[in-house]
């Protein structure tokens, strides 16, 4: 098995109250991961466990987990592919997240692999919208036999509507990252870090990625987080 490296948020899931206080199962989830990460330089900037069924797919704890990923740039770590879930629908979120998973019991998936796998998981929704999608076409190419006219000019000059979905995305994107931000900011100020430098100094201390991954923090950045509040 291969070392690995960067960083991680391990992400444990017991079903039961007494599991969970007992820490029956989590130590053979924790074992697992650390097996899993097997040396390297890697570093768990996060853990976050859940006391819920697999079948429920209310996991706030996961949500949590995804979160902490993302503002760390990190991988979520579990130790087995069904301590996530395996509910299909719940998948299809988790490949929305836009965040690297792994696991422990399949240690040869991850990154783009990993993404395929649970593509593979999500496939029995995906048949359904190909179906869909199959009889849409068919019903297209009958009104094109008819003579109907389909379609018109694509060119790619951007009309106002793409612009404006364009500046839409790029601003719910803006939004979500402040989103996994604030709560690490509101720590610092519950800290004792009133200025925006002193902010930006505390998000630098803890390793937490610009959100263009590049630099480090500066009061303005802070600032401009602190704006969508």
């Amino acid at each position: 098995m291969k070392s690995n490296s960067g960083k991680f948020v391990a992400y444990y899931r017991v079903s039961t109250a007494r599991q969970g206080k007992s820490g029956l199962g989590l130590e053979a989830q924790r074992a697992a991961v650390m097996v899993y990460l097997n040396g390297g330089d890697w570093q768990i900037v996060e853990e976050h466990t859940e006391v819920e069924s697999g079948r429920n797919s209310n996991r706030p704890a996961l949500e949590r987990a995804l979160a902490a990923a993302r503002l760390h740039r990190a991988s979520l770590v579990v130790s087995k592919v069904d301590r996530l879930t395996r509910s299909v629908a719940f998948l299809s979120r988790l490949l929305e997240a836009g965040v690297d998973i792994r696991f422990a019991d399949l240690p040869q998936i991850e990154g783009a692999t990993g993404r395929f796998l649970l593509h593979q998981m999500v496939a029995v929704a995906e048949l359904e919208a190909s179906m869909i999608s199959t009889r849409v076409k068919a019903a297209l190419q009958a009104a094109k036999a008819r003579g109907k006219k389909l379609g018109g000019y694509r060119g790619a000059v951007p009309t106002a509507h793409m612009r404006a979905q364009s500046t839409r995305v790029v601003r719910e994107w803006a939004d979500a990252r402040a989103a996994d931000v604030l709560p690490t900011i509101r720590t610092l100020k519950a800290g004792g870090a009133v200025s925006l430098r002193s902010i930006a100094d505390g998000l630098n201390a803890r390793s937490i990625p610009t959100a263009r991954g590049r630099g480090k923090w500066s009061a303005i950045q802070v600032s401009r987080i602190l704006e969508r509040a």
